[in-house]
């Protein structure tokens, strides 16, 4: 006989959402709801034999303890929330590590879901994860108005943003430094003799995107390079969008002689673009990819510690939550440059 025919045997009237309850085991093991509840929460008072009816009732049934209501009592549902952008972007992976980790560490559960780039997904979310009662919050911006969350925060709720801002009101924030970073990789291709260099980035509304290309413009003015507007292209990072810039800044009589790109989803167009062109052309990308060391050449990036940047956020999160009266703080975290060859290459003319 198939296990789910025994099992629907055993269990006559099982309906999937009704679970079973303390009032459930006690009517099979014969005993009161109180003995049920000292069993299930390890307190004394209870005789062997009893406790093991209990305990066959428990395994017979498939009955577990309502960890939400019992924390619920005690002000606490030892959960927290991340709204992330998208849980299918590799940088996402190791920040919502690194979140899930200190969470573990302080007991609690960790809740996740992405806003896709879409303000109002974001705020759905993040109050969706309200209305259950996390404790706290940790968000990757999609918008720029994040008053909604006033409520949240003055009821308690603790919240910190990571990556990006938040919008119209004080709360903590961990960034890396993105326009740093970019400066920073620009002024390297302009010391390996680089004037024409393009710049490929996110949509300019997103705040990392915004300063990347501030970071773009800066080195280029430090070195005293006109920049033009064909060499710079901003917008979703699709990959028929890219390849179109990219394809337009490679094309003409005075193509560019590299790129810098704004994030690892443009490098990786970027890459297949060049890979089609006979003509080289210098590369450094802000994020780090998989597998850029394997390349020829190896990748040059500006990389970002995402796992630092999701495990700070989550500490300050639950400094917060352990009590500590903190000021709202911008916490700006170091990138680095990561030399591989694709950022050394010369100019091909």
């Amino acid at each position: 006989m198939p296990e789910t025919t025994r099992r629907a045997e055993r269990l006559p009237g099982n309906r999937y959402g009704n679970r079973p309850t303390m009032k459930d085991v006690a009517a099979r093991a014969g005993v009161g709801l109180k003995t049920v509840s000292r069993v299930v929460n390890g307190e004394p008072g209870v005789t062997p034999d009893t406790e093991r009816r209990v305990q066959e009732a428990i395994e017979a049934l498939g009955f577990r303890r309502n960890d939400s209501a019992r924390v619920l009592r005690k002000g606490r549902t030892a959960s927290i929330g991340l709204v992330l952008e998208d849980l299918a972007d590799p940088f996402y992976g190791p920040l919502s590590r690194a979140v899930e980790e200190v969470a573990r560490a302080h007991g609690a559960l960790l809740i996740n879901g992405s806003s896709a780039e879409d303000p109002e997904r974001e705020q759905e979310l993040a109050l969706a994860l309200c209305a259950r009662r996390v404790d706290g919050l940790v968000v990757i911006p999609a918008g720029n108005d994040h008053r909604y969350l006033e409520p949240e925060i003055r009821a308690g709720v603790a919240t910190v943003f990571v990556d990006r801002p938040a919008g119209l009101i004080e709360a903590d924030v961990v960034l890396s430094d993105n326009y740093g970073g970019a400066r920073d990789g620009v002024a390297h291709l302009i010391a390996h003799g680089h004037r024409r260099i393009g710049f490929i980035g996110d949509m300019p509304r997103i705040h990392t995107a915004a300063e990347r290309l501030r970071g773009y413009r800066a080195a280029m003015e430090d070195a005293g390079i006109p920049v033009e507007g064909r060499w710079m292209s901003l917008g979703v990072t699709s990959p028929e969008r890219v390849r179109r810039a990219a394809e337009e800044m490679l094309s003409g009589p005075d193509p560019v002689t590299a790129v810098f790109t704004g994030n690892n989803r443009v490098t990786v167009t970027v890459i297949r673009v060049l890979a089609e062109h006979s003509r080289r052309t210098a590369l450094v990308g802000f994020d780090d990819i998989e597998l850029a060391d394997l390349l020829q050449p190896g990748v040059t990036v500006v990389a970002q510690d995402a796992a630092t940047l999701g495990r700070t956020a989550a500490e300050r999160l639950f400094r917060q939550l352990d009590g500590a009266l903190l000021a709202p703080e911008r916490i700006l975290l170091p990138t680095r440059l990561v030399t591989r060859g694709s950022g050394e290459l010369p100019p091909a003319d």
